[in-house]
């Protein structure tokens, strides 16, 4: 049954509850029967997007950590490479070192001793330090001489140790140096070396 409004009976108020109250219920129960799920379950997506974005922003780093971790070992092995190359084989070390001892003969020292020391394995592997442990006389030219001819050696040759002093007796007028000079040998394998001990050799 329909309720006339426009009845003179009733207070202006309770027409005004009558319209606003079915309104107010209607919104109450959309808001609890729609709305509150529904904006619960986009809260859970937005979360679960969020946390997506995050790990395709992760993933990307990650990406991008290991191309530049591939890039640093590529790298590496061709300077391994390099080096390798400037490092005489072990059936080679016996040449570089004659090859050393003429340039020194070649110019101008006198050398007192030339004795091979014991070999030192890398700790990684790559490579064992053959070092020979020198003692010459010279002019001052004549050492200079001598290691300019090493520095152009093409295999990897260091001088150390270096130790000058003025020579006497016969040499009053020239000089007494005494240095290490080590070569490098590439090792291929996993075991480092041997590590034999060379004699000394007077002249």
């Amino acid at each position: 049954m329909a309720i006339d409004l426009k009845s003179r009976n009733i207070p202006q108020f309770l027409k005004i509850i009558i319209i606003v109250v079915p309104a107010v219920v209607l919104v109450v129960l959309f808001l609890t029967v729609k709305y509150s799920p529904m904006n619960k379950e986009i809260k859970i997506l937005e979360a679960g997007i969020a946390k997506l974005d995050n790990d395709i922003a992760t993933a990307k780093v990650k990406v991008r950590k290991l191309d530049e971790l591939r890039a640093e070992a590529e790298r590496l092995k061709v300077l391994l490479v390099g080096l390798r190359q400037q490092m005489p084989e072990e059936n080679e070390v016996s040449v570089l070192l004659k090859q050393i001892s003429d340039l020194g003969l070649k110019s101008g020292l006198v050398i007192l001793l030339w004795k091979p020391e014991n070999k030192k394995p890398d700790p990684k592997g790559v490579y064992t330090e053959i070092p020979v442990k020198m003692e010459i006389v010279a002019g001052y030219h004549d050492l200079g001489v001598f290691f300019s001819y090493i520095s152009r050696i093409k295999r990897i040759v260091n001088i150390s140790n270096i130790k000058i002093q003025k020579a006497g007796g016969n040499y009053s007028d020239l000089i007494k140096a005494s240095f290490t000079a080590s070569t490098f040998s590439a090792v291929y394998d996993a075991a480092a070396e041997g590590s034999p001990t060379g004699a000394a050799v007077s002249r």
